[in-house]
């Protein structure tokens, strides 16, 4: 799947149980946020994808009425679609691989679109320069020494 296109089909969304059930039980996901959105995302063995597997949800906890739902969903689906070329990179290092990820509305009110797109940016940008920093780590051998604040590498 060309990550370049601004389409985004039904190929590329989380459907089944099991995939949500992988995604948000059980370790191996991580978490990051940017207000109003929190991304929840996996990596997975699975090579008959090479796009990203995508979900959006918002809560009934935070919008009462359906149609403020589903503007929030529509929100986060248009800054994804329009923003996605920003995992490309990381994407073509992941060879036999991709990424479940779920994108939850955490802002009790409606945003306007402008700040989604930011958030969706910031963390899109985020997942991205991890996801192939993390890449980079494996083949290297993965043994790279973490630094504590006074520049001292601890093994």
């Amino acid at each position: 799947m060309n990550l370049r296109g601004n389409t985004l089909g039904m190929k590329e969304r989380i459907k089944s149980k099991k995939q949500l059930e992988a995604l948000f039980s059980g370790g191996g996901s991580h978490s990051m946020v940017a207000f109003p959105l929190r991304l929840v995302y996996m990596t997975t063995h699975d090579t008959s994808s090479t796009a990203p597997m995508l979900m959006v949800s918002v809560s009934k906890r935070h919008f009462k009425h359906a149609v403020d739902r589903n503007r929030a969903k529509r929100q986060m689906r248009e800054a994804y679609r329009l923003n996605k070329h920003i995992l490309a990179p990381a994407m073509e290092k992941m060879r036999g691989k991709t990424l479940s990820i779920a994108f939850i509305w955490l802002a009790d009110t409606p945003q306007p679109t402008g700040k989604v797109q930011k958030s969706m940016v910031n963390l899109l940008t985020r997942l991205s320069e991890k996801e192939g920093r993390e890449r980079t780590d494996e083949k290297a051998g993965g043994n790279v020494p973490n630094e504590k604040a006074g520049g001292e590498a601890t093994c």
